[in-house]
């Protein structure tokens, strides 16, 4: 695949799983003890949208070693960080789902039923060592090779040490209502909402460049620019 190529699947498919992501935040703050059908929609929306996701990751693996294949290693941090977030969302919402199907009664399945205090660590701590992970090896990434503009990585590491902060709320309770808590809303959903916004930027971002590459592609004598600018 070339490089155009690649940056037009990765940024495709960094936006419409970006957008999956974006209406499923919502979906957490319409009911205080949401019916079934509110929470098996959000988890087939989140599960739609991770699967995504993981063509967006390993098209930013491509892209880095298509720039410089001497940055295996970053390529490879970032798909896998990205692919293990993935699995822990998979795990977390089928806890959900599976609570609001086997529970005769309507429950807050990200604080009730069986498999409630088992999502504490996934949805939070985990969720955001993997996620910091992946931004700081995306934004190396970006500062050395510049395949993509300077805010991306920039922003990368921002939105990483953010992430990193909310790792010792595990120490603060588990009060949902709470924002700084183990499964506090601004340990969960604002990191969701915010990794989504972000990630559809870069989305936009990637494929945009991707104009830029194709035209460097058919003209390989032209002018060296970087194919984002």
């Amino acid at each position: 695949m070339s490089e155009a190529a690649t940056r037009r699947t990765a940024g495709t498919f960094g936006i419409l799983a970006s957008l999956f992501i974006v209406v499923q935040v919502p979906l957490y703050f319409l009911y205080e003890t949401p019916p079934d059908w509110d929470i098996l929609t959000r988890s087939l929306v989140g599960i739609t949208g991770c699967t995504l996701y993981l063509v967006f990751f390993s098209g930013l693996r491509q892209l880095i070693r298509t720039v410089d294949p001497r940055s295996e290693w970053l390529a490879s941090l970032v798909q896998v960080a990205g692919a293990l977030w993935v699995v822990m969302v998979f795990v977390t919402q089928s806890m959900e789902a599976g609570a609001a199907i086997s529970v005769d009664r309507d429950i807050d399945t990200t604080t009730e039923g069986p498999f409630a205090a088992a999502q504490y660590l996934m949805q939070g701590g985990i969720s955001r060592l993997l996620m910091a992970l992946l931004l700081i090896a995306l934004g190396i990434a970006v500062g050395r090779l510049r395949f993509l503009p300077t805010w991306v990585g920039r922003s990368a590491y921002v939105l990483a040490a953010i992430n990193l902060a909310f790792v010792p709320a595990l120490y603060f309770g588990d009060n949902a209502a709470d924002f700084y808590s183990a499964q506090g809303w601004g340990t969960t959903a604002s990191m969701g909402a915010l990794w989504s916004l972000w990630t559809l930027a870069v989305g936009i971002s990637t494929l945009r460049s991707a104009r830029r590459a194709e035209a460097a592609e058919q003209h390989p004598n032209g002018p060296k620019v970087p194919s984002y600018a």
